[in-house]
C-alpha cells in the first residue's frame, strides 16, 4: 500500500504519552511538515508556536483544562511532553481550513516519524487571554492571531488504538 495512503489510515489520536522528550531534529520535521499544507491562494497565514518548556506546558494545560471545565488539575494533553500551537490570522478568509491542514500534517508526520500525536480543542479561547496575547508579543508576533488546535506529541505509552469502523454512506458519486 502507498506509504501516505498507510499512514493515513493508521494514525490514531493518542491518550497517553512517556514523558520522554522527543528528538529535537523530529520535532523540527513535524514543524516543517506543517509548513507544506496547502492554504488558500497561497497565503500560507498560519503559524506554529513549539512549546516544550515544561514551565509553559504547564500553564497551557491548566488553562486549557479550566477552559474545558474541568479544572487545573486534570491533564487535556495527557502527559505529551510536546505542545505545537497552530494559530490563524483572523484577518485570511480561508486561515481556518488552512489551520485545520496544518494540523493534519502535523499529526501525519508525528505518526511517520514513530510519535503519538492528538488535536486539543481550546486554543482559541486560550489564545483570548492576556497572558497569551502577551505571549505573542514577547515572541515578537505581530498581528490578530486566533487559535486554531493544539498538536499534542510524543513516544506512546502504550498500545495504538484499534481504528473505529467507519460509518457506511458518507461517499456518493456523480457519474456518467
Amino acid at each position: 500500500m502507498n506509504e501516505v495512503l498507510k499512514a493515513i489510515k493508521e494514525r490514531r489520536s493518542i491518550r497517553k504519552f512517556k514523558s520522554d522528550m522527543p528528538k529535537k531534529e523530529d520535532i523540527e520535521a513535524i514543524l516543517e511538515a506543517g509548513l507544506y499544507a496547502p492554504s488558500g491562494r497561497g497565503g500560507q497565514e498560519v503559524i506554529t508556536i513549539a512549546v516544550t518548556a515544561k514551565e509553559m506546558r504547564d500553564q497551557i494545560r491548566k488553562d486549557n483544562a479550566v477552559v474545558g471545565g474541568w479544572g487545573e488539575d486534570f491533564d487535556p494533553f495527557y502527559g505529551a511532553p510536546v505542545i505545537l500551537v497552530v494559530l490563524r490570522n483572523k484577518n485570511w478568509g480561508t486561515s481556518i481550513y488552512d489551520g485545520s491542514l496544518v494540523m493534519e500534517n502535523l499529526m501525519l508526520a508525528a505518526h511517520s516519524l514513530g510519535l503519538g500525536s492528538i488535536w486539543i480543542h481550546r486554543a482559541k479561547e486560550e489564545f483570548e487571554m492576556p497572558k497569551y496575547k502577551e505571549l505573542l508579543a514577547k515572541l515578537g508576533i505581530k498581528g490578530e492571531w486566533e487559535g486554531v488546535g493544539h498538536c499534542a506529541i510524543g513516544y506512546i505509552d502504550g498500545e495504538v488504538p484499534a481504528p473505529a469502523k467507519r460509518k457506511e454512506g458518507r461517499i456518493y458519486w456523480v457519474e456518467d
